[in-house]
């Protein structure tokens, strides 16, 4: 039997998770973690570790003697570092496809009610006011171009739905090859130039050092200032004081976000009190199918990694070299 320790989830349980783990004799213990140190001392003994949130930095993977496996309950895998883990001979897993229909669907219904103010009338409304052009000038949808930033799974998603609607799309994606690229998206070689076109920009990259930050003071000001700003992806890459200070100086005109560099946005955060921002709680991959499809694919994984097996979703390879 192989003890698996869980960091941490946002689940109401881990009934899918246990019906793959524990008939194949693994024993499942839940914790709650939220810290580097928490981690080590939860995951010391385990077999295999799953992840969602808590931190797993280098140190706290030299603490994990007995490690054979870790699989993230998630898309990123910003939470471990792999580089430690690829040497220690630690592979991990992640589920890049759970949630494509639930990302892709909550990025247009975000950029739905930024453009056509649907939670800024909604206040409206709320506090007594009844009018049609109360929350500003509203453009009709043909008149837009939609950029995206990375064509991966989820922004191949929007750029279909958002061309149904009647938006122009680009993209920019420098990893993806002119061959695998999507017809009916304009391809542009630089984020500036995206920026500079696109009425509403919206982020699909995984959060690295390298993209920490990507859309910066720099992008913001390239983008004309009726443009709005969408991230679905991860908080970090969006620098949150440019995007305020943009905001409340209107080089550009609003934003609307699921993540945010810190969650949950603390009570003094800015992006609170300005009106022209849609804020939804990191909630763009949920549904119950894709929760029940999360925590299977995750094990599936965990379990093919203590079996000795080459996991499906394996994104550090080198940990098996050798």
């Amino acid at each position: 039997m192989a003890l698996v320790a869980v960091t941490d989830h946002p689940f109401p349980h881990l009934e899918a998770a246990r019906a793959v783990l524990e008939p194949a004799g693994h024993e499942v213990v839940e914790h709650d973690c939220s810290t580097a140190e928490e981690v080590a001392r939860a995951c010391a003994d385990a077999d295999g570790v799953l992840n969602t949130y808590a931190p797993v930095p280098a140190g706290t993977l030299d603490a994990l003697e007995r490690c054979r496996g870790i699989a993230r309950f998630g898309i990123g895998v910003d939470t471990i570092d792999l580089d430690r883990a690829s040497e220690r001979g630690i592979p991990v897993t992640n589920v890049p496809d759970y949630c494509t229909e639930e990302v892709a669907a909550h990025t247009v219904a975000l950029l739905l009610a930024t453009q056509r103010r649907v939670a800024q009338l909604d206040r409206r409304v709320r506090e007594g006011t009844w009018g049609p052009f109360s929350a500003g000038p509203i453009r009709r949808l043909n008149e837009l171009q939609l950029g995206l930033v990375g064509m991966g799974k989820i922004p191949r998603a929007v750029a279909g739905a958002a061309a149904a609607l009647g938006l122009r799309v680009a993209a920019f994606d420098p990893y993806v090859p002119d061959g695998d690229w999507p017809d009916g998206v304009v391809r542009r070689r630089s984020l500036g130039d995206l920026a500079a076109e696109s009425d509403v920009l919206s982020v699909h990259a995984p959060l690295t050092p390298e993209t920490t930050h990507l859309i910066d003071e720099e992008v913001l000001a390239a983008m004309p200032t009726d443009a709005v700003l969408l991230n679905t992806a991860r908080g970090g890459l969006v620098d949150t004081d440019a995007l305020v200070a943009a905001l409340r100086d209107g080089t550009i005109a609003g934003a609307g976000l699921d993540v945010l560099e810190q969650e949950p946005a603390p009570e003094d955060s800015p992006l609170l009190a300005l009106d022209q921002v849609v804020l939804t709680p990191h909630t763009a991959f949920y549904s119950e199918a894709s929760l029940v499809e999360l925590q299977r694919k995750a094990a599936e994984q965990l379990r093919a990694m203590l079996a000795g097996e080459r996991p499906t979703y394996l994104v550090n390879p080198s940990a098996l070299r050798g």
